[in-house]
């Protein structure tokens, strides 16, 4: 397939300016996600970072987590663990609850997920302020499994998101980086 270079990618994500409010640029992937060809060389590229790595299986948080983490696995053809919001998954769960700009949300996991020592990758497709993604480590942990890794298609490096994982002492890749709003 070829190196894909990030900015071939990058012209396939749409900008809505002034979305949810105003002031904020919306990268939207909808865009990304229905061209096959920028579709299968993301989630191709994302996956290659991680081929030799040993990692058992993947983790992701819904909606926009469950399209590529699906993928990635699909493609290193490893299993597949959807985090949810509560009351979505039909057996036991651990959850964990996370502070947002205003508030609380609550992500939960079947307790029978992560096998202890089990190496996760967790994926998402956009990294802002790494309130999600940092609840997806928290609940990894809780069922004894080891973050091998956080995976990314866009992080918005000026909100510094990546500051919340550093204590988790593993790898964070994001695939395409936007510095700025």
């Amino acid at each position: 397939m070829g190196n894909i270079m990030p900015d071939e990618l990058r012209a396939k994500i749409r900008d809505i300016p002034d979305f949810p409010k105003k002031g904020i640029v919306f990268r939207d992937i909808t865009t990304l996600l229905r061209d096959p060809w920028a579709f299968k060389h993301s989630v191709k590229a994302m996956a290659d970072y991680y081929r030799d790595k040993g990692i058992d299986v993947i983790a992701a948080a819904e909606s926009r987590g469950f399209i590529f983490g699906a993928a990635i696995a699909y493609e290193l053809g490893i299993g597949f663990i959807p985090v949810r919001k509560p009351g979505k998954l039909p057996y036991e769960t651990e959850s964990t609850t996370y502070e947002l700009e205003y508030g609380t949300d609550t992500l939960e996991m079947h307790k029978d997920a992560v096998k202890p020592g089990q190496k996760v990758l967790l994926v998402d497709d956009l990294l802002a302020t790494g309130g999600t993604i940092r609840a997806t480590a928290d609940l990894v942990r809780k069922l004894g499994g080891r973050i091998a890794g956080i995976c990314f298609l866009i992080e918005l490096s000026f909100l510094k998101g990546r500051a919340k994982l550093d204590d988790l002492g593993v790898d964070v890749y994001s695939l395409i980086q936007y510095d700025s709003e």
